[in-house]
């Protein structure tokens, strides 16, 4: 059976991002920004919807958006089911 897409709540998906150095910047309204730093001085930046449980595509595009900056390989354990 294909690994399928985690049911999450915002606070895990921020728990899962902070574990990779991510930080909330600001909140406005119901999503938050989230922030790090590269050592070459490079910033990346995600927006994460502060709903209590996020729709599957929301998580998905969360992961598709956070691939740009973390390796699929180490995300895919928090956002998929094994």
């Amino acid at each position: 059976m294909p690994p399928r897409i985690r049911s999450l709540t915002a606070r895990q998906v921020l728990g899962a991002l902070r574990s990779f150095g991510f930080e909330v910047a600001s909140v406005r309204g119901s999503h938050a920004k989230l922030r790090r730093s590269t050592p070459a001085g490079e910033t990346q930046v995600l927006t994460v919807p502060l709903h209590r449980v996020l729709s599957r595509g929301t998580v998905h595009a969360i992961f598709r958006q956070a691939c740009r900056f973390v390796p699929e390989d180490e995300l895919r354990t928090h956002f998929f089911t094994e």
